[in-house]
């Protein structure tokens, strides 16, 4: 096994073996270290992430290393990176291999604490979580389910949710996305030609409401109804 020993005269095939192994070895790693240590990346971005810049930056800083091994191990890498979201989409089996399967941590305003050593999740944790998703109690949560990626999807009781249009059965305009116009004191042409403007109208709209140049305004916008909003540099 002269690919796992240190040597400056290792083959191609050599290199390969060695850059198999390694990948096998940290994703091994990583499964065993739980979702929770590799925060919000999934296994394989997780690994892949972790290797490819290390790998690149030895022969990058030291002159005594010749570029063939990180070469031929990134690209092998990238090659078994490929393959394994492949996998992922092809074949189940090997999707829950990798991936793990959805934890459920707050079911109808109780905490499951099963759920949270299997998800090796502390109690701080999960409420620093309910506050970053502003929720302030615990018994307003109808499900909490930890999922594959390490993020934490909370759903609220119905009774609990904020009121919208729908649930008052109020009638509402489509939604409209405003068009940048301008930006850092530059105008967007492709946007004015998009909704049929010019920059006439744009200069003009700006002095008589504003009393401001294109050259002063930090973003401006304008909606469906033609109606502008702007914000200056000062």
């Amino acid at each position: 096994m002269d690919f796992y020993q240190m040597d400056e005269t290792l083959s191609t095939l050599e290199w390969i073996l060695r850059a198999v192994v390694g990948f096998v070895f940290l994703v091994v790693v990583a499964k065993v270290l739980g979702q929770r240590a590799i925060s919000k990346l999934r296994l394989l971005d997780f690994v892949i992430a972790l290797v490819i810049g290390n790998i690149i930056a030895h022969p990058l800083s030291d002159h005594h290393l010749s570029m063939k091994g990180s070469l031929i191990t990134t690209i092998v890498l990238v090659s078994l990176y490929s393959l394994g979201i492949f996998l992922l989409l092809k074949w189940p089996w090997f999707r829950r291999l990798v991936s793990h399967a959805p934890i459920t941590l707050i079911e109808n305003g109780g905490i499951l604490y099963p759920g949270l050593k299997q998800a090796r999740i502390s109690l701080d944790v999960l409420l620093e979580e309910m506050r970053e998703n502003k929720i302030e109690d615990v018994k307003k949560v109808a499900l909490a389910i930890w999922e594959a990626d390490g993020r934490i999807s909370f759903f609220l009781d119905p009774q609990h949710e904020p009121v919208t249009p729908a649930t008052l059965k109020i009638g509402t305009e489509p939604f409209f996305l405003p068009g940048v116009i301008v930006k850092e004191g530059k105008l967007n042409f492709e946007e004015l030609k998009r909704i049929g403007k010019d920059e006439e109208w744009v200069r003009s709209t700006m002095k008589r409401n504003y009393q401001a140049d294109v050259a002063d305004i930090l973003l401006a916008t304008v909606d469906r109804n033609d109606q502008v909003s702007i914000f200056l540099y000062k």
